[in-house]
């Protein structure tokens, strides 16, 4: 397994997401809403609106993942957030970065993965909209203009959002 290197600007990538004040914080509708939408709408049983941290991936809203944070040296979504665009892993087995990966060898049996990194406006990578199904998949031009689009909400929620007088 190849964890995904530590991107040059990690200490102010880092900064824009603590500044989020996000982190921990209890689920929220809004985000919960788009990962079950992109969960239906591409038929996976995994889906998730993931948040890069120093050592882990913490989970703001998921669908089909039990664990509410994984590590970030075996996390997917690590690596997806160095590309400016959508990350795709056709079939995790016969990638080497992940065919060791615990998520791969063990449940929840990752073999297809796609990844939309959330760029915040001044271009800080915070985390993904990923998708996950344990069967090798094909993702064609209108999965990634749907899912681009669907990133572009959770963006626009975690820029946007006021917790003043939110529920939890």
């Amino acid at each position: 397994m190849l964890h995904a290197p530590i991107p040059a600007d990690d200490d102010a990538r880092l900064q824009a997401l603590r500044e989020l004040l996000i982190l921990d914080t209890p689920p929220e509708e809004r985000f919960d809403r788009l990962v079950e939408f992109a969960a239906d709408e591409f038929d996976v049983p995994v889906a998730l609106i993931s948040l890069i941290d120093r050592d882990r991936q913490w989970f703001k809203a998921r669908v089909g993942m039990d664990a509410c944070e994984t590590s970030r040296e075996i996390s997917f979504c690590g690596h997806a957030i160095l590309q400016p665009d959508i990350f795709e892993v056709l079939d995790a087995t016969r990638d080497p970065r992940f065919a060791d990966n615990p998520l791969v060898i063990g449940a929840p049996h990752v073999r297809f993965y796609v990844g939309a990194p959330l760029l915040l406006p001044g271009g800080a990578a915070v985390g993904t909209l990923c998708l996950m199904d344990a069967q090798p998949r094909q993702f064609d031009a209108m999965d990634r203009a749907i899912l681009g689009t669907l990133r572009d909400l959770a963006v626009a929620e975690l820029v946007s959002r006021d917790r003043a007088g939110e529920p939890p």
